[in-house]
C-alpha cells in the first residue's frame, strides 16, 4: 500500500466511514508487517534483522488494536469470523 489509500473514502456512506478507517488502518499495518519481514529476510546483518523484526511485531500489535475496535463496531464481521473459525475446526479437526 505504501501510503496510497486503496479506496476513495469520500464515496463511503457516512455510517460506514469509521469501520472503513479501521479497516484501512489494518491494511496499512499488515502491509508494514509484510515489508519489514521481507526486509529482515534480505539482510545478513543481525542488528538490522533484529530491529525490523521487532518493528514488525509492534505493527502486529497495532493491527490487533484496529481489529479490536472494528469488532466493537461491526457485529456482522464478528459473526462471520466465528463461522470461519468453526469451518477451520471442522476441516482440520482441531
Amino acid at each position: 500500500m505504501l501510503s496510497d489509500l486503496p479506496i476513495n473514502l469520500s464515496k463511503v456512506r457516512k455510517e460506514d466511514i469509521d469501520k472503513e478507517i479501521l479497516r484501512l488502518g489494518m491494511i496499512a499495518e499488515l502491509d508494514a508487517v509484510s515489508l519489514y519481514e521481507q526486509l529482515a529476510a534480505m539482510t545478513e546483518n543481525k542488528d538490522i534483522k533484529t530491529l525490523v523484526l521487532d518493528i514488525a511485531k509492534e505493527e502486529k500489535t497495532h493491527m490487533g488494536e484496529f481489529q479490536a475496535l472494528l469488532l466493537r463496531l461491526d457485529k456482522e464481521l464478528v459473526n462471520e469470523l466465528n463461522k470461519g473459525r468453526k469451518e477451520v475446526e471442522d476441516i482440520t479437526g482441531k
